[in-house]
């Protein structure tokens, strides 16, 4: 009965260690830079710094961007101003009577011998 136990208990351990063995080699697959999980973060901490990057560009952009617009918003209100100023000066000036309407407002095409007579 104990030879036995000890052979189970030798089948167990060598059970115990076939899994710890197949356990290890996963775990090392796992954690491999370039296959594995590991692999997938360095990945992405490579793809946030290139975003980081990008982000921090289009920061500056967009100040140059604010500056420029903020430029021609002035520079759109002092024209709109003078504008104001021209069509105030454009309600001081006298009426103009309209000009009388032309004759006949038909066009009436004539023919060469047409044009020699007259």
């Amino acid at each position: 009965m104990s030879f036995i136990a000890d052979i189970l208990l030798v089948a167990g351990a060598l059970g115990a260690g076939l899994y710890c063995h197949v356990l290890s080699r996963r775990l090392r697959n796992f954690t491999d830079l370039e296959k594995g999980v590991g692999g997938a973060v360095a990945m992405l901490s490579a793809q946030v710094d290139d975003l980081s990057k990008s982000v921090q560009a289009a920061q500056v952009t967009a100040r140059g961007s604010v500056a420029t617009l903020s430029e021609v918003s002035d520079r759109a209100e002092k024209a709109a101003r003078q504008l104001e100023l021209l069509v105030a000066s454009l309600h001081d000036l006298p009426a103009e009577a309209p000009a009388p309407a032309p004759p006949n407002p038909f066009f009436v095409r004539q023919n060469r011998e047409q044009e020699k007579r007259q």
